[in-house]
C-alpha cells in the first residue's frame, strides 16, 4: 500500500472475508456479501446517473448495513454519497441537496418524513429491493482512485449559518482509519462500534473507515442510546468505539453497576468530550479514551497527552499558533485568539461549490479554523468558543467556552451554554442557559456566591441572565444550537433570572 492509501486499497481484502463482518440488530453479513452489495448498489445508481454531470448521490440514512454497503459502493465505483443531516427540513433540506448537486436522493423509511415531497428512492422499499435483486450477481471491481480523488461530501453541523459541504478525499478517509488502527493496534479480532451519525465525518473518518481498515468486524446501531451502549458493547464483543461531543456524559449518567467494567472494550475515541468524564468513562468501564481537538475540515488538529492539564485541549503542536483575528499576531499567554495552521491547509481539501469560504479560510495562506482558543504558559491550549460565539462586553472581547468550564462547576448544573445577547447601549451581554439535576432550583443569592468564589471568572464574564432549561437544543452531533438559544433572548418560554447587575 502506498504511503497515502485509498478506499478501494482498503476494501480490496474484504471482498475475500467471510467470517468476519457487519453486525446489526439480529443480523450478520460477512464482509464478501457486504462488498457484493455494494457492487449492485454501484451498478444500480450507475444506472440512473447522468454521466455527463457529477456523479453526486444525497443519502438521508440512518445507521444501517446499506449505509455502509452504500460508501464501499462510493469507494468501489467513484459514485460521491453526499451525507444529509435529517435535522435538515423543507427548504434548508432542498438547498443542501441542490447546492451539492445531487443527482438522486436515497432515503430510508425512517429518515423520509424529513424530504417534505423531495424526489427520492426509499431504499427499503420492495421496488428497491428488485433493482439490487436484479444486480445482485454484478462483477466486484475497485475503481483506481487516487489518494486526492473525492470519496465524499459531508456537510458541516451549520450551527452558525447554513452548513458547508466538506470535501473528503480517499486519502482523508483511508489515513484517518490506518491511523487509528495502527495507535490502538487494531485487528482480524476486533469490533468497531459506530453508533454515530454516518452523515457526519466523525463516524466516517474514525469508525467506518477504522473497522474497513483493520478488517476485523463492525457493529452498527440506527442512532446513538445511552441506555444501550453498554449492552451493545457486550452483545456484539466490541473493542473498539468512536464519539463526537457529549455520549460519553449520556452514558456516564446511566444508572452505575458494580460489573460496568466486565465489557470488552479496550479504546474509545472520539473529540469534544467534557474533560472530565473523559477519565471518569475510562475508569468506569476498563477502557482508554483519547480525545482530540479538530473539525470536519481537518484544518487543525490537537491531541491530549499524558501530562495535558485538564480541561485543556493538549500541546499546541509545531505550525498550530493562536493569532489576533483582526491584526494576526500571535497573542500573548492567557489572550483569547483564533487557533490557525500557519503552515497551510493541513487536511483542509476546501468546500465544495463555495469558492469564496473556501478562500476564507486559507486567507494570507494561513488555515484559519474559525475556533477561539487561549495558552498557558506551558504552551497547553485551551478552547475559548467559536469566532461566532465571541462577546464583545464592556470593551472586551470573551470566549464562551472559558465560562461554561466555571459554570459547570456549580453544584447543580448538569449542562451548560453560554452565549451573547445584545445590549441595550453597545456591545453584548453574556446569557447562560442551564439544566440542573432533577428537582432542584436555581437559588440566585447562592449562585451569584458561587460567582463571586470562583477565582478564574472575571466581573465581565459574569452572566447577565441564566435561563433554566430541561434539555438544551442539540443538532444530530451533539453541538448545541447557541444561535436558537440567542434567537430566543430573554422572552422565552422557561425561566430566566437576572444574575449580572445591569446598572
Amino acid at each position: 500500500m502506498s504511503a497515502d492509501p485509498t478506499v478501494p486499497q482498503l476494501l480490496v481484502p474484504l471482498a475475500e472475508i467471510g467470517d468476519r463482518g457487519i453486525y446489526f440488530e439480529d443480523s450478520f453479513t460477512s464482509w464478501a456479501d457486504h462488498i457484493g452489495h455494494g457492487a449492485a448498489i454501484a451498478a444500480a445508481l450507475r444506472e440512473r446517473l447522468d454521466p455527463t454531470r457529477p456523479p453526486h448521490v444525497g443519502v438521508l440514512l440512518q445507521n444501517t448495513p446499506f449505509f455502509s454497503a452504500m460508501l464501499a459502493a462510493a469507494g468501489m465505483s467513484g459514485i460521491i454519497p453526499v451525507g444529509l443531516n435529517p435535522v435538515r427540513r423543507g427548504a434548508a433540506l432542498a438547498r443542501d441537496i441542490e447546492h451539492a448537486d445531487c443527482q438522486m436522493v436515497l432515503a430510508d423509511t425512517a429518515s423520509a418524513s424529513t424530504l417534505d415531497g423531495i424526489e427520492h428512492v426509499n431504499v427499503d422499499s420492495a421496488e428497491w429491493a428488485e433493482v439490487i435483486d436484479a444486480h445482485r450477481n454484478s462483477e466486484i471491481s475497485f475503481q483506481n482512485a487516487a489518494p486526492a480523488d473525492l470519496f465524499m461530501l459531508v456537510y458541516t453541523s451549520g450551527t452558525s449559518g447554513d452548513p458547508k459541504a466538506v470535501k473528503c478525499s480517499h486519502s482523508k478517509v483511508a489515513i484517518a482509519g490506518v491511523t487509528m488502527t495502527q495507535r490502538f493496534g487494531l485487528g482480524r479480532d476486533d469490533v468497531c462500534y459506530v453508533s454515530m451519525p454516518l452523515f457526519h465525518s466523525n463516524a466516517v473518518l474514525v469508525g467506518w473507515a477504522v473497522a474497513v481498515a483493520c478488517q476485523g468486524s463492525m457493529a452498527l446501531r440506527r442512532k446513538f442510546s445511552a441506555s444501550q451502549f453498554l449492552s451493545d458493547v457486550r452483545r456484539y464483543g466490541a473493542t473498539y468505539a468512536n464519539y463526537v461531543g457529549k455520549p460519553l456524559s449520556y452514558v456516564l449518567a446511566t444508572p452505575e453497576r458494580p460489573d460496568d467494567a466486565d465489557n470488552p472494550l479496550r479504546a474509545v475515541y472520539g473529540n469534544e468530550g467534557v474533560p472530565g468524564d473523559i477519565e471518569r468513562f475510562g475508569c468506569r468501564f476498563g477502557c482508554v479514551v483519547q480525545d482530540g481537538f479538530g473539525s470536519t475540515e481537518g484544518g487543525v488538529a490537537i491531541a491530549r497527552t499524558p501530562d495535558t492539564p485538564a480541561g485543556s485541549l493538549g500541546p499546541l503542536p509545531e505550525n498550530i499558533e493562536i493569532v489576533d483575528p483582526e491584526t494576526g499576531q500571535q497573542c500573548p499567554v492567557g489572550a483569547v485568539g483564533e487557533l490557525v495552521n500557519t503552515a497551510g491547509p493541513g487536511r483542509f481539501e476546501g468546500y465544495y461549490n463555495d469558492e469564496a469560504a473556501s478562500a476564507q479560510r486559507m486567507s494570507g495562506g494561513v488555515y484559519h479554523s474559525g475556533d477561539l482558543a487561549y495558552r498557558d504558559a506551558a504552551g497547553y491550549a485551551y478552547f475559548a468558543g467559536r469566532l461566532g460565539d465571541w462577546m464583545r462586553v464592556d470593551g472586551e472581547n470573551l470566549g464562551t467556552a472559558p465560562i461554561e468550564r466555571v459554570l459547570l462547576r456549580y453544584p447543580d448544573a448538569i449542562e451548560v451554554a453560554v452565549y451573547a445577547i445584545p445590549d441595550p447601549v453597545v456591545g453584548d451581554q453574556v446569557m447562560a442557559a442551564m439544566v440542573l439535576t432533577p428537582g432542584a432550583k436555581l437559588d440566585v443569592d447562592k449562585f451569584r456566591a458561587f460567582l463571586a468564589g470562583q477565582s478564574d471568572l472575571g466581573p465581565k464574564q459574569w452572566p447577565s441572565y441564566v435561563r433554566i432549561c430541561s434539555a438544551l437544543p442539540r443538532t444530530e452531533t451533539f453541538k448545541v444550537l447557541k444561535r436558537q438559544l440567542a434567537a430566543d433572548g430573554v422572552d422565552c418560554g422557561d425561566p430566566v433570572w437576572p444574575i449580572r447587575d445591569q446598572s
